[in-house]
């Protein structure tokens, strides 16, 4: 999951201030990039990281600072020297991280839960935060157009961005324009994976795909089976027959979809409902031989994947879901997998 989506949700729930905590840039490695988000409550609470535990504690501590002047601030940590007495207390990751603290008040909430319904809404958002004037809010602009935050105008640049951004990628990063140093970053709502069939393999590869940061609906004409008792991690239950389910779904170019009913007819007749649509990944459980008998033309298309998942030797449902979350991961980020060969 994009660390974002947490800290939304913590902010949202929180009872008071806090401190949201964003690298904004790093030179070198290090285990998080531009974009890793991190919330840090007044009351103690903290939801992300923004490495693997050696910049939490000294975030804390400049986040105390943030919360009595209610500024934001930009604050570095050389990761670089594997000696204690720096920030980087041996970690050796050889990186300088600069982080943004960006406080979160009674008047600056609002504007970060308008960010949340838009992604909530299944809408993309660019944010542009300018570093050089730090009482000034951020810039929001959604892909519909809406804007919030900061009244500025927009750059250019910012709508290129905004439009033109890879589909869950996009660059982030600070960068200087007339003179004034801008942090950017995009926010994407939750990539929405489609299982048609929830059969006894359903309930683990949720489980996996929600950890992974997806947002998962079922489909299933059995309710029996399409329900949260039976699959508790899915996010959306949808009982029906495919030519009713695959319509009211509206499944688009952002959506992943599986096919795994185990029936070889509803599978060809999903993979008929589903073969021209827009898909980001489309996927049939079972072996490519019974995926090709599903297709009039004796084939699948190239772009559906079957077997779905990497190859990591799965047996079990549980190693399975594993391979087939890792495989979805690998589409989300852009890289390539076994089906591209």
């Amino acid at each position: 999951m994009e660390s974002y989506h947490a800290v939304l949700e913590a902010i949202a729930a929180a009872p008071g201030d806090g401190v949201l905590a964003m690298i904004i840039n790093v030179e070198g490695s290090a285990y998080q990039k531009e974009g890793t988000c991190m919330w840090i409550g007044a009351n103690g609470e903290t939801v992300g990281l923004l490495s693997g535990g050696c910049l939490e504690e000294a975030v804390a501590a400049c986040v105390r600072d943030a919360l009595a002047s209610r500024e934001a601030a930009a604050v570095s940590f050389d990761l670089r020297n594997e000696d204690d007495l720096t920030w980087g207390q041996g970690a050796g990751c050889n990186g300088l991280v600069r982080v943004w603290l960006e406080p979160v008040t009674d008047g600056t909430k609002p504007l970060w839960l308008a960010l949340k319904r838009a992604l909530d809404r299944g809408e993309h958002v660019l944010m542009a935060r300018s570093l050089s004037n730090r009482h000034e809010p951020p810039f929001f602009q959604s892909e519909t157009g809406e804007r919030f935050g900061s009244g500025r105008m927009p750059r250019p640049e910012w709508t290129e961005w905004l439009r033109d951004a890879p589909l869950f990628r996009g660059w982030n990063g600070s960068y200087e324009a007339d003179g004034e140093e801008f942090y950017v970053q995009h926010f994407w709502p939750k990539p929405r994976l489609v299982m048609f069939g929830a059969g006894p393999d359903a309930p683990p590869l949720a489980a996996a795909a929600k950890a992974a940061g997806f947002s998962v609906t079922v489909s299933d004409w059995r309710p029996a089976f399409c329900q949260k008792a039976h699959v508790p991690d899915a996010d959306r239950w949808v009982v029906g027959f495919p030519h009713e389910t695959v319509p009211a779904l509206r499944l688009n170019e952002r959506d992943f979809v599986i096919v795994m009913t185990h029936q070889f007819e509803r599978d060809r007749e999903l993979v008929s409902l589903l073969a021209d649509k827009p898909l980001a990944y489309l996927g049939v459980l079972g072996p490519r031989r019974r995926t090709d008998r599903l297709f009039p033309s004796g084939s699948a298309p190239p772009f559906v994947r079957s077997p779905v998942g990497l190859s990591i030797g799965a047996r079990s449902p549980h190693e399975i879901a594993i391979s087939i979350a890792a495989e979805l991961i690998s589409v989300l980020r852009g890289h390539g997998t076994e089906a591209d060969r």
